[in-house]
């Protein structure tokens, strides 16, 4: 059986994640790079396949089955677009869009077109998370009461130093780096329908914020905390923890989340696992059984992109679609407005 098609837009650091997956994937292949860019020349001489300047070029000359887009935030709609109206299966890279407008542009398209979208938050795929939900998901802990998590890692001055923009408002970690946390949070505990934050740049004194301590509120009942600094000396970050980039030194005893039900409660990363065998006994009285439940690790990107390849041919839906691309920027829009307001901030649902 022939190999599904993919050519990746953006030859980038993530780009390059995503042409190291195609190429070592025994289901896709990978048929083209796309970048205007000279430096990717090199990338696609060294991957044999021909190199394109735009999607234009490429959906005329030859259009693949799929496309992922590693492309910068403010083109994933023009790039998203482009495929959708050109009937191609496309693997959009978080954020789905830069703006809200955006990613509802996006989100309509693909209703209209029924297009195949599958949204680039890798960590759903993750071995972690699936574990994780499963765990949640199977009474274990009883009924979920809370959650809480952390990001909570230091940037480097020379990452502001070479891109100062960085500093400014349109940047800071709510933006850049919490949205990977909210769609796990989103995983673990259901749906988010409101949420409060403070924020706080008195450490870096920049325009945008280095530190927020955020609530949330689950549709389900369940309450939840998260701590993000990008200027924390901390371990207790999913980067640190999770040991699937190595980019990355790993703190095998640190989490970055904990899930706690009427029967136990889950630390992860570790899996360390705290319970109460009998409902009668629940007391902070009793001791626990405690236990580790075993993880199998795997390469989140890689099995991204098998079912990147499967949502291509039709085999199955999207793990992340366009609906959860959306919601997550609904989120992080509605913890803006609550930290600038001082204010409980609804999150609205997608259209």
């Amino acid at each position: 059986m022939s190999r599904t098609r993919i050519a990746v837009a953006g030859a980038g650091y993530i780009g390059r994640d995503h042409i190291a997956a195609a190429r070592a994937s025994t289901t896709v292949e990978l048929s083209a790079v796309v970048d205007p860019a000279p430096t990717p020349e090199g990338v696609a001489a060294a991957t044999g396949v021909p190199i394109y300047p735009d999607l234009a070029t490429l959906f005329t000359i030859d259009p693949p089955d799929g496309v992922v887009l590693a492309t910068p935030n403010h083109l994933h709609l023009e790039h998203a677009l482009a495929a959708i109206e050109a009937g191609i299966a496309v693997l959009v890279e978080k954020p789905l869009a830069d703006t809200i407008a955006a990613a509802e542009q996006i989100y309509r398209a693909a209703l209209s077109h029924n297009a195949r979208v599958l949204v680039g938050h890798h960590r759903t795929h993750s071995p972690i998370m699936r574990l994780a939900r499963q765990i949640a998901d199977s009474g274990r802990l009883g009924r979920l009461v809370a959650i809480t998590g952390t990001a909570l890692f230091c940037k480097p001055d020379d990452y502001f130093e070479q891109s100062p923009w960085r500093r400014q408002r349109g940047a800071g970690p709510i933006l850049l780096n919490l949205v990977h946390e909210i769609h796990n949070l989103r995983i673990l505990a259901g749906e988010i329908v409101s949420v409060q934050a403070f924020t706080s740049n008195q450490t870096r004194g920049f325009e945008v914020e280095d530190t927020a301590a955020i609530g949330f509120r689950f549709a389900t009942g369940v309450l939840g905390t998260f701590l993000l600094s990008d200027t924390a000396a901390s371990a207790r970050s999913w980067e640190q923890t999770a040991a699937e980039n190595p980019a990355y030194p790993t703190y095998p005893d640190e989490d970055c989340y904990h899930v706690a039900g009427t029967m136990g409660s889950l630390s992860v990363p570790t899996f360390r696992l705290t319970t109460y065998a009998d409902p009668a006994a629940r007391s902070w009285w009793k001791p626990f059984e405690t236990s580790v439940a075993t993880l199998r690790r795997a390469d989140p990107i890689a099995l991204q992109m098998e079912n990147f390849g499967s949502v291509v041919r039709g085999e199955v839906e999207p793990l992340c679609t366009v609906a959860d691309g959306l919601t997550n920027l609904r989120v992080i829009e509605a913890i803006k407005q609550a930290a600038a307001s001082g204010t409980t901030a609804q999150v609205t649902t997608p259209m």
